[in-house]
């Protein structure tokens, strides 16, 4: 199925040998979200709507699981991905501020990636480091007892977030 977006025919290609590879097997679902994941760095309606034609089944079912779970997203992530916990223990402690901070700096707001595609900022819920609120993460790396000037300093020196 071909549909009426043109999807980067590469990927395209990339995405049809990874529904092959599964779409006879039990529970290709997930492995073809996660395949699709990779592949287009999102999983957008259109190409939930292949993954629904191949796989026969109903795109409510798929965008369902692709919305449900955060390791899927509808939109293209930055390079690197800025994540503030607000779960209780660190709003209480402060994350708010330190989410507001990472807005002001970035120019972006909770759920969006800069016009670059260097950054996306999202907030979070619990991330099970509540000893150490508030935290915050930089590309899955854990910074506790946090504030708005760590955060700002982490911006500018962690060498995983400067441009190449």
């Amino acid at each position: 199925m071909r549909i009426e977006k043109r999807l980067d025919q590469e990927k395209e290609t990339l995405l049809y040998s990874a529904l092959h590879k599964v779409k006879n097997s039990p529970g290709p679902l997930m492995p073809t979200l996660q395949e699709a994941q990779r592949i287009f760095g999102c999983v957008p309606i259109e190409v939930q709507k292949i993954i629904s034609y191949e796989l026969n089944e109903s795109i409510a079912k798929i965008n369902g699981v692709v919305t449900f779970y955060s390791q899927f997203s509808l939109k293209p992530k930055g390079k690197n991905s800025i994540s503030v916990c607000l779960g209780t223990a660190c709003y209480v402690k402060g994350s708010q501020g330190i989410l507001d901070a990472f807005e002001d700096e970035l120019k972006i707001k909770n759920g969006e990636t800069t016009k670059d595609g260097k950054y996306t900022l999202e907030a979070t819920r619990c991330i099970g480091a509540c000893g150490l609120a508030p935290v915050f993460s930089v590309n899955e790396r854990i910074y506790g007892r946090a504030n708005v000037q760590k955060a700002k300093n982490i911006l500018k020196t962690n060498p995983e977030t400067k441009e190449s």
